[in-house]
């Protein structure tokens, strides 16, 4: 009876319990450590770069940057897929990348907007819901994988497996009506109801474990890691870092910049949590214009490829 009355107490505590505040609190104090980063280090910095030099580098890093986009929009196909609804052409890829231009609007949920109205068009409400709303964590999952390989440093890195754990047929409803209580407040705008039953009416998972689609997202976080590593070895040319090290800490990384998501792709957050884990192990000025160069690139990755979309929009309102 103790166990029952206690196992209440802790459910009560968790639901009334404001994750959202939390998540405002570390991303604040993300800037806040970042900011007081480059401050310290600012007499060290230097943005000046030889284009002539290392032009081909940065150009590199972008292809890569943009090629990860690429492959995490052929990963949202393959989870529709996953779901039941197949597509002959690459409308959703399209879709997905054209889009990615929204996550720079305040409010943070209209490129999922835009993804679930096209989507219901062409299947129906509860496969556009669902694939937009498990998304994040198909990357979350990939990129924690990755994470994992620092068992080899800490045996607390396998721990990170967990979320793949829940990533099959028979456990996945539960982790989407999970997000679906976390983000429920942003998502209202989509003005939808599911419940169990319509997910079982609606959805017709394929497969036991959706491989192709985890894989793709696998793909995205290492074609993203390839692009901070060659931003990095532009400007640290003294010595080669510890490879596994870096893919480890850049994907804890960017799973935090993920689940905390106050800014678009995780900034602030992203740059914070890598500045933190890198510590000494590579100098300080040297990271930093690194960390700042790469955010620069992804962003500029994200807008190039959305820009098509962005000019169609406007042609439409004119």
């Amino acid at each position: 009876m103790r166990f029952h009355i206690s196992n209440n107490l802790y459910l009560k505590f968790f639901k009334k319990f404001n994750f959202n505040g939390l998540k405002s609190i570390f991303f604040i104090s993300s800037l806040l450590y970042f900011c007081i980063y480059f401050f310290y280090n600012v007499d060290q910095i230097s943005f000046d770069i030889n284009l002539k030099k290392n032009g081909i580098n940065l150009f590199l890093s972008f292809l890569f940057c943009t090629f990860s986009i690429l492959l995490n929009a052929f990963a949202w196909k393959y989870i529709v897929k996953w779901f039941g609804k197949e597509f002959k052409t690459n409308n959703l890829v399209s879709i997905y990348v054209f889009t990615n231009i929204l996550k720079y609007v305040p409010g943070g949920i209209w490129h999922f907007v835009e993804r679930f109205n096209f989507l219901k068009k062409i299947s129906n409400p509860q496969i556009a819901f669902y694939s937009i709303l498990i998304e994040p964590y198909f990357m979350l999952s990939g990129s924690f994988i990755l994470a994992s390989l620092g068992v080899i440093f800490s045996p607390l890195y396998f721990f990170l497996i967990l979320p793949l754990v829940f990533l099959n047929r028979k456990l996945i409803y539960p982790i989407i009506k999970r997000l679906e209580s976390l983000k429920g407040k942003a998502l209202n705008v989509l003005r939808l109801s599911n419940s169990k039953d319509q997910f079982e009416k609606s959805i017709n998972i394929i497969s036991f474990f959706p491989t192709t689609a985890f894989l793709l997202e696998i793909g995205f976080v290492v074609t993203k890691f390839i692009g901070f590593y060659i931003c990095l070895n532009t400007f640290y040319t003294s010595s080669n870092p510890n490879i596994i090290f870096l893919l480890v800490i850049f994907s804890l990384s960017w799973s935090l910049g993920l689940l905390v998501p106050a800014a678009p792709s995780g900034f602030g957050v992203f740059e914070a949590c890598l500045l933190f884990f890198v510590g000494k192990n590579i100098p300080q000025n040297i990271i930093l214009v690194s960390v700042i160069y790469f955010r620069i690139i992804s962003t500029s990755s994200d807008l190039f490829l959305s820009f098509p979309f962005l000019i169609r929009k406007l042609l439409k309102r004119n």
